[in-house]
């Protein structure tokens, strides 16, 4: 009886361990910390073309949308629409963060062709 509750106690102990260490290493948790410090942080599944992608800079949370295509070597993503989660949280950016932004996703989609949707288009143009 004593082995078995140690036992027990043992794995309990190894359960909350790795419970730990999966919420340290979390990327969610990670893009809200990089949230709330106005740092910037890009959460993206590469493999998944279908899962959109989500980028906070200064505070604000982007979501980005891909869209395969095909390029003159093989099936890539080859647009991508970004827009704010939240639109009154834009208050303070300026043009060179958009573009700061967009070199970001163009890192990780070189062949991409990046659109901003509404009120952020507009203010590019």
């Amino acid at each position: 009886m004593v082995l078995f509750i140690r036992l027990l106690l043992f794995a309990l102990i190894i359960f909350l361990i790795y419970t730990v260490i999966k919420y340290i290493v979390s990327p969610k948790r990670k893009l809200e910390l990089a949230q709330e410090h106005s740092k910037f942080f890009f959460l993206d599944d590469p493999n998944n073309i279908q899962k959109n992608f989500v980028v906070t800079y200064k505070g604000v949370l982007f979501e980005g949308e891909k869209y395969l295509g095909t390029t003159a070597q093989a099936f890539e993503v080859i647009s991508i629409f970004i827009w704010p989660r939240n639109t009154s949280s834009l208050h303070g950016m300026e043009r060179k963060d958009f573009q700061f932004i967009e070199s970001e996703v163009k890192k990780r989609y070189p062949q991409a062709i990046i659109d901003w949707k509404s009120p952020i288009k507009e203010f590019l143009e």
